[in-house]
């Protein structure tokens, strides 16, 4: 019987969607080919018609995996946990379940879009950082309040889930856009725990094939 293509995964360094999915795979051991999309080159690359095809969108990340292209993170992210082996990413109780849903949703709909690339460049460059702070630490302050109630060692308990995966890389933007994380030690904390964990490393933006030299 022939062997099943590797997925293919299209992806930009630095955008955090895709980071969550590098995790993701990283986490189950899934061997991926990468497309690198630049969102920056020649006017972003999403927008070329050849990926408008793979991503009507024109967003990444893009997974084509098992036949079928699939985009939106959080999507790609539970398919992966439904279809392959490894330990979970969506807890088996119902109520931790939910939580993961609930911080998984508060980073990727309520942070996360409001600082993204195509926003702030309609904000326009003097106004950008301003912007993108106000919403990255109303956010985080919410966040830091939620994970009074569900941390443990990470996000949700003390096993690694889809939660990590949208905070690990909150954070980072954070820090690009100059925000302070002292005001919020449990964020600081599990972020912490978790890029000493081989496949947050293995994901980061600063090793991916289309990073630049020290990004």
């Amino acid at each position: 019987m022939a062997s099943s293509p590797k997925p293919v995964l299209y992806t930009y360094f630095r955008s955090s969607c895709s980071w969550r999915v590098r995790i993701a795979l990283a986490f189950k051991g899934v061997a991926y080919d990468q497309v690198a999309v630049n969102l920056i080159k020649d006017g972003g690359q999403q927008h070329v018609d050849s990926f408008k095809t793979i991503n009507p969108m024109k967003q990444v990340p893009a997974l084509a995996i098992d036949g079928i292209v699939l985009s939106q993170s959080l999507a790609i992210v539970q398919y992966l946990d439904e279809t392959r082996p490894g330990p979970r990413l969506l807890p088996e109780d119902a109520k931790k379940r939910a939580q993961v849903r609930m911080i998984s949703d508060h980073i990727t709909s309520g942070i996360q879009p409001l600082q993204n690339l195509h926003v702030l460049q309609k904000i326009g460059e003097e106004k950008k950082l301003e912007w993108a702070q106000h919403f990255i630490i109303t956010g985080l302050q919410a966040l830091e309040s939620l994970l009074q109630y569900t941390a443990g060692q990470y996000c949700v308990g003390d096993e690694v889930t889809m939660a990590d995966l949208c905070l690990v890389p909150q954070v980072y933007n954070a820090v690009r856009f100059k925000v302070g994380l002292t005001q919020f030690p449990t964020i600081v904390k599990i972020n912490n725990a978790l890029l000493e964990l081989d496949a947050f490393k293995v994901s980061h933006p600063s090793c991916q094939p289309d990073a630049p030299p020290q990004s």
